[in-house]
């Protein structure tokens, strides 16, 4: 049985990007608005960083660096002096757009979207890819709001959600294009729609289903498998964690600036146990050289 629980007490506005670091036992999210970044450690404590502009999601370098994919583009955090540097701002700032989700692949890769900040009815953003010698390249170019990037088992099939309310499956090299662009999963078939998204150890996708207040877990052939009631409206993406990866964890909105809701617990950080299924351990980013 699927039991549910809020954990901590956190109200993010729009809670996003869950990224669960196997190696330090730490399940990092992010308040895209507010512009913050959290992270829940293995004892319970929790840690904050304020960042100067909204972020759409991070890659885990190691304890102390990550890259943030931000308003302002891509940068290194240092978590220890709070400093960013600029690595990439590919739109530059007359840009109508911003980072938002993102994801490493099976190789280290960072792979991050962007997306209208206020235009939501046609594509003005792009996916792109950034490897360890920090070169960017465009992976996609037709994109409304990249959200749910993720990957199969063995890395060879890449799922992306470019905002029209349909999950789009690739096949994927992680030194190559994009290629055999198909729709995986099309949410106005179920009347709901996707947001963030993993892939579990079976292949299985895991997505919330931001369009009906549940996760749904689909099959890799594409058929909706398990939908699970979520206690908020809108939930907005998963990732497995825990020691065994058996814990899936789910952000919330409380005001996205588009979407908003004022139920009890809305923004808050959700775990469900006893779903049946395990996921994969996130790569970190493989930079070439960290110093």
């Amino acid at each position: 049985m699927v039991t549910i629980e809020r954990i901590t007490d956190i109200k993010n506005e729009l809670g996003e990007g869950p990224l669960w670091d196997a190696e330090s036992g730490s399940l990092y999210w992010v308040d895209s608005r507010k512009g913050e970044i959290f992270r829940l450690d293995g004892d319970g404590g929790i840690n904050s960083w304020p960042l100067p502009c909204m972020i759409g999601s991070l890659a885990i370098i190691n304890e102390q660096q990550a890259v943030v994919a931000l308003q302002t583009g891509l940068h290194f955090f240092d978590f220890l002096s709070g400093d960013l540097s600029l690595i990439h701002y590919p739109e530059g700032e007359t840009a109508d757009t911003r980072f938002n989700d993102g994801k490493t692949d099976r190789a280290g890769n960072f792979i991050a979207g962007s997306m209208g900040t206020t235009i939501r009815d046609r594509a003005l953003g792009f996916l792109y890819r950034m490897g360890p010698d920090l070169r960017l390249e465009v992976l996609e170019d037709d994109v409304v709001v990249a959200n749910g990037p993720c990957f199969s088992p063995d890395g060879s099939t890449f799922y992306f959600n470019d905002g029209r309310r349909r999950i789009l499956a690739y096949d994927y090299s992680p030194d190559g294009p994009l290629l055999n662009k198909r729709v995986f999963f099309n949410g106005a078939d179920h009347d709901t729609g996707s947001d963030g998204a993993t892939v579990d150890s079976e292949g299985n996708l895991w997505v919330a289903l931001l369009g009906s207040s549940e996760v749904g877990c689909i099959s890799p052939e594409g058929e909706i498998l398990e939908r699970i009631s979520m206690p908020v409206k809108l939930p907005s993406s998963v990732m497995f964690g825990g020691p065994n990866l058996d814990e899936l964890y789910v952000t919330s909105i409380s005001n996205s600036g588009n979407r908003s809701s004022d139920e009890d617990g809305a923004g808050g950080l959700y775990r469900l146990t006893g779903v049946g299924a395990t996921g994969i351990s996130e790569k970190r980013f493989l930079l070439n050289d960290p110093g």
